[in-house]
């Protein structure tokens, strides 16, 4: 489910390293101010956030189901993994309807799946985040979403490539994307 280039639009900047960097910061090399910026917040939330890792991966896997991003998807696979999420978790999170969650992780999906439908978390959900989260949290989740769909973007955009041995999507997923909210029903 792709109407993105089937070749990358911008190439990664050759690298000499062994590994190279990943195809995504190679990419970005190509407008150092910029990088400089997106790897500061990224950099950020990855590492020194507020947010505990597994419910961090919740929010970032779920937002690149939904943007429809195989690269972000991909990549945050195997770091969700080594947050601490299950490859059944993961696969849920790549499901039109989320699967079965903890209250608390549900709260998360549909934090998700309400900022890339709607840009904006309704009464309930946020009653149910609030509930668990404190506001620094609460901040750091909607920048978090916000962050990580204008990766995908850019990523979908782009076409940027994933690297070899790098997971897709699970095998009976297809990423559903909302319609714009001017679209005819």
């Amino acid at each position: 489910m792709s109407d993105g280039p089937s070749r990358p639009r911008i190439t990664p900047l050759a690298d000499d390293r062994d590994p190279p960097p990943l195809n995504i910061f190679r990419t970005l090399a190509r407008n150092k101010g910029l990088e400089k910026g997106f790897l500061a917040l990224g950099g950020h939330l990855l590492f020194t956030g507020a947010v505990p890792e597994r419910e961090r991966e919740i929010v970032i896997l779920r937002v690149g189901w939904r943007s429809g991003s195989e690269y972000e998807f991909g990549q945050h696979t195997t770091i969700g993994r080594r947050a601490g999420l299950t490859q059944g978790e993961i696969d849920r999170l790549a499901d039109a309807d989320g699967g079965e969650w903890s209250d608390a992780d549900a709260a998360l999906v549909d934090l998700a799946d309400e900022l890339c439908r709607d840009d904006i978390v309704t009464q309930s959900t946020w009653d149910r985040l609030a509930a668990r989260w404190t506001e620094e949290q609460l901040l750091e989740l909607l920048v978090l979403a916000g962050y990580y769909r204008l990766v995908s973007g850019m990523l979908n955009s782009v076409g940027v490539a994933l690297e070899a041995g790098t997971p897709g999507w699970p095998a009976a997923s297809s990423p559903v994307r909302w319609a714009p909210r001017d679209a005819a029903p």
